[in-house]
């Protein structure tokens, strides 16, 4: 996006959710089109971006909406509900931007949270391969004078293809992560699209490659120190996958829906007046709806708790967000998976149908809840009502 398109200005809770409900309409329209010929959703970007939505979450007090999070979940749901790979791809920039928000200093958040009000979009480069957790990082950040230079390669990058900024995390020459903001079009920066995911097809969650790049002093900020205290980092990231979720089980449900009372060609919008009356689709929709609906309601509740834990940061008020959110997150990796499965169970062979495309609700679903495992939530939980014990300070939480 360059300086001289309009972005516009979103000022209200209100106004987030009608721009979003209006920009899911027109993503919807083409979304099996693009799952099926891995159509990269460039124009929808540079749309969305145009919106003002990316910027919903900047602060009032740095000319931002400083919407809710259950409104920043609604939102995300709303935009995963039209397209599940849509709605992953500014996960990270909203992760980025809260860990802005907790550990910048007043001058990064100013300068940085003005390019996001501009129409700049942050993707990622966290992720690494062969490292012996999924925690630990090789990237390195050396310094250079005045700055620094970063040496190392990502995977799993969502965003970072289609980002004017591509937070890094990278490990400094004291063993300490930091994370580096670093321009898309620095030098020696190189972003693969080599992402081949059955799933989420056209999120461009590629490789991106580090050789000596430099990065300046101001653009580095810290990051393992918002896991070494009690801080909403983690649970917002969280509460934006199970938003993920919680959209692509809707759009699973709505277009099972379709299917069942058009009986054909389930793609073509069309009228019915008789929805079946066998008792098995019945239960079958009767179960679905009401784990739907719990999602839904665990997602706004989890938004509620994180709001508490922004604006009252302590070890209590985190805990009870993390917990809050991992209970959404997973009943809503189960919803969307059952919601997928019931849609081929109902279509059958047609859901296999490339062209019409039901079967990416599943496929979406299947990608997007591997992310972290959903079990390990349940320990969490179970241990925090049972044994008073709080969850441990990490994203995956």
């Amino acid at each position: 996006m360059t300086s001289s398109q309009h972005v516009a200005v979103i000022t209200s809770d209100e106004q987030a959710l009608i721009v979003a409900s209006d920009l899911a309409e027109d993503f919807k329209r083409d979304s099996a089109l693009r799952d099926r010929e891995r159509r990269l959703p460039h124009p929808e970007l540079e749309a969305f971006s145009r919106s003002g939505l990316w910027g919903i979450s900047v602060p009032k007090e740095y000319g931002g909406a400083g919407v809710s999070n259950v409104t920043l979940a609604k939102v995300i749901a709303l935009i995963a509900q039209a397209d599940g790979s849509l709605g992953q791809i500014p996960q990270n920039h909203f992760y980025a931007l809260e860990v802005l928000r907790v550990n910048g200093n007043p001058e990064q958040k100013k300068r940085l949270y003005a390019e996001v009000l501009a129409g700049q979009r942050f993707g990622n480069a966290l992720a690494e391969l062969g490292t012996k957790t999924a925690h630990d990082r090789v990237t390195r950040l050396t310094r250079d004078g005045n700055g620094y230079r970063i040496n190392g390669r990502k995977f799993y990058a969502t965003g970072a293809i289609y980002a004017q900024r591509i937070p890094t995390s990278v490990v400094d020459e004291n063993g300490v992560q930091q994370l580096a903001f670093v321009p898309r079009d620095s030098k020696g920066l190189t972003v693969i699209d080599d992402w081949s995911g059955f799933g989420q097809r056209t999120t461009g969650s590629g490789s991106v490659v580090f050789e000596d790049v430099y990065v300046a002093s101001q653009d580095v900020l810290p990051f393992q120190s918002a896991f070494e205290r009690p801080t909403p980092v983690g649970p917002l990231a969280q509460i934006l996958h199970a938003a993920i979720d919680t959209g692509i089980a809707r759009a699973a449900f709505a277009d099972a829906l379709h299917f069942v009372r058009t009986k054909t060609r389930p793609w073509i919008d069309a009228t019915h007046e008789k929805a079946t009356d066998d008792p098995l689709t019945l239960k079958s929709f009767g179960h679905l709806s009401i784990r739907l609906h719990a999602a839904e309601a665990l997602l706004e509740r989890a938004g509620e708790y994180l709001d508490k834990a922004q604006a009252d940061t302590n070890a209590e008020t985190v805990a009870a967000a993390s917990i809050a959110v991992a209970e959404v997150r997973a009943l809503s990796t189960e919803i969307s998976l059952a919601a997928g499965s019931t849609l081929f169970e109902l279509a059958g062979s047609q859901a296999t149908l490339s062209e019409h495309g039901l079967d990416r609700h599943w496929r979406n679903a299947r990608v997007h809840t591997l992310h972290d495992p959903v079990r390990w939530k349940y320990h969490a939980v179970g241990h925090y009502y049972l044994n008073d014990e709080n969850p441990p300070l990490r994203g995956t939480i």
